[in-house]
């Protein structure tokens, strides 16, 4: 191959920047289990069920297979009508992070109060159950939800870019761009089982707003509270945030990692 046609490949276009992102999180995974990193940081340390696992894998292919089916049809339908148009045309970047911010904080609200709705019966039987069989929670229970609770979670996309084409203000490619990756990476993360954070986040004034897996790990184990998709802020306006989620916080992120557990055995010795 070509030396030019090579370095086009490897540092330019949206397909590698796909290919390095996965490359840096493969890298980031083999580091922190050569590490200890991810057992210092595992939320419920004696959580993890094989049997759990396998029947979350095996729901989560079937809803895959049909809610991604039918959301994914939709949402061409919608935008073959021209109902949602998605704006091809570069755009300034204050426009990007106005769409994102509308985005974020309509989801988030949208979040809460269907999930607030699905834990009332008989709508927690039949949707949302499924997904609160895992108590604790890792990356296959983001999948693994009754297909009614991923049209309610997922159909929420096309509705936004309906919206914004039904008044004109139709959502640009470079927003939907972040958008798609976000709704994916925070829904992984918080299911993770895995709290990835630093102290510092739950302290800060400016991050303490963001949830994190600790938060919504908390919400499979204790069912009634931390509503929240990707803030606390309804929760906090509701009074639905768990009360000891800060003292947990600090409880989880003061355990020593595997490498000063060892140290210290050595000193004790």
């Amino acid at each position: 191959m070509d030396g030019s046609v090579l370095f086009d490949s490897l540092f330019n276009g949206e397909r590698s920047l796909q290919l390095w992102f996965g490359l840096f999180i493969i890298a980031g995974l083999v580091a922190g289990l050569l590490t200890g990193f991810f057992k210092a940081r595992k939320i419920q340390p004696r959580g993890f069920k094989w049997h759990r696992f396998r029947m979350e894998a095996l729901y989560g292919v079937i809803n895959v297979a049909i809610s991604g089916t039918i959301l994914g049809l939709t949402t061409t339908w919608l935008q073959d009508s021209g109902f949602a148009v998605i704006d091809p045309t570069p755009v300034p970047w204050w426009v990007v992070v106005l769409e994102f911010a509308a985005y974020f904080l309509l989801f988030d609200t949208w979040f809460y109060w269907f999930h607030r709705w699905m834990h009332k019966e008989p709508f927690y039987t039949y949707v949302h159950k499924l997904h609160h069989l895992s108590t604790s929670p890792n990356l296959l229970t983001t999948i693994s939800v009754n297909p009614l609770e991923s049209f309610i979670n997922g159909g929420f996309v096309p509705i936004f870019i309906t919206t914004a084409t039904l008044f004109a203000l139709p959502i640009s490619e470079q927003a939907m761009f972040l958008i798609g990756p976000t709704n994916i990476i925070m829904g992984l993360y918080v299911h993770s089982g895995y709290e990835l954070f630093p102290r510092w986040w739950n302290r800060s004034w400016a991050t303490k707003w963001f949830i994190t897996a600790t938060f919504h790990d908390q919400h499979h184990k204790y069912f009634n509270y931390n509503f929240g998709g990707y803030t606390t802020i309804w929760d906090h306006i509701c009074g639905t945030k768990r009360k000891k989620y800060d003292a947990d916080w600090e409880k989880l992120k003061s355990r020593p990692s595997e490498k000063d557990s060892q140290s210290g055995e050595i000193a004790a010795g």
